[in-house]
């Protein structure tokens, strides 16, 4: 079946009958991607679509905007991830105080007993739903006792014994930890932006860089890091160094995000990148004076070549 996404329950067809699961799904980590494996496994079983239910904007931004954290993926780049796993469907409900208000049993019965219609229901051990987060998985089997609900168990690092979460993912990037981040989501944690006019620096000393202009919430500490980038629409992979920081050096300039692409050329204003983290080389430092520093910038770009591609 080709991928689709609806914007709310409402405009979900009726005769779809999916295997269900619902949620946040921000950044889509590897505890995500093992309940969704489990739910298209279902759907497969069962002959039906495989259906993720989530909502924008996240439930938290409306009810808690204060203690919200920054989100890992927009919701572009979380549809993308979620059908990239092998999901069908995506209904993508508008996430209101009105839909906040509502009990976990209406919940039940209008969105998914009168509109999604789910075959079976694949959620989370910490699945909850409704009013105050009332409703459980045992509640729902109450209300719609012919739906049949299977609850995933939590996804652990393999040698570990820690719940991957997005929580951990978001601490991991906040430290500059970027391959601790890339083990929990099953790829490397990505910064995306338009690439934009900066001053020029980096030219004059021999490392054109490609200055990106970002909405990302979650950035991670700043530092010197090894990176792959995709152009959005063009060339994929482009290895690279990329700084995150004020650039002491230069008087602290104001934080910027600039890649210097090992293997490029060409002119990339205006055009969208995804900078692909793969490992962080140090911490931004102020050097004596530009030879310094270009002299650190040649180690840093042989040691990004040196990092093996994910």
């Amino acid at each position: 079946m080709p991928a689709r996404t609806f914007q709310g329950s409402l405009s979900f067809p009726q005769d779809a009958r999916p295997a269900l699961t619902i949620g946040n799904f921000d950044g889509v980590h590897r505890g995500h991607q093992s309940l969704l494996a489990r739910l298209t496994e279902r759907a497969r079983a069962l002959g039906v679509p495989s259906c993720v239910y989530t909502f924008e904007p996240p439930p938290r931004r409306v009810l808690q905007p204060d203690r919200c954290p920054p989100r890992m993926t927009s919701l572009r780049q979380k549809i993308e991830l979620l059908h990239g796993q092998g999901v069908d469907l995506v209904v993508v409900e508008d996430f209101t105080i009105e839909l906040a208000s509502r009990p976990a049993e209406w919940f039940a019965r209008e969105i998914l007993g009168a509109r999604l219609r789910p075959s079976a229901l694949v959620v989370g051990y910490d699945f909850r739903f409704g009013r105050g987060r009332q409703g459980d998985a045992d509640a729902l089997a109450g209300w719609m006792p012919e739906l049949s609900i299977e609850a995933v168990r939590p996804f652990l690092m393999p040698g570990e014994d820690r719940v991957v979460s997005s929580s951990a993912v978001r601490e991991a990037v906040a430290q500059g930890d970027v391959t601790r981040a890339a083990a929990l989501l099953g790829r490397p944690y990505a910064v995306e932006g338009v690439v934009i006019h900066g001053d020029a620096r980096g030219r004059t000393i021999g490392f054109p860089t490609a200055n990106l202009q970002t909405d990302a919430e979650l950035l991670p500490a700043p530092g010197v890091y090894a990176v792959d980038v995709d152009v959005v629409g063009g060339a994929q992979g482009l290895r690279g160094v990329a700084n995150l920081g004020v650039r002491p050096t230069f008087g602290k300039l104001g934080f910027a995000i600039e890649a210097h692409l090992l293997h490029f050329t060409g002119d990339l204003y205006g055009q969208t990148l995804s900078m692909r983290l793969l490992k962080r080389l140090r911490g931004e430092e102020r050097f004596a004076g530009v030879e310094a520093l270009v002299a650190q910038i040649h180690l840093d770009v042989a040691a990004a070549r040196a990092v093996p591609s994910p």
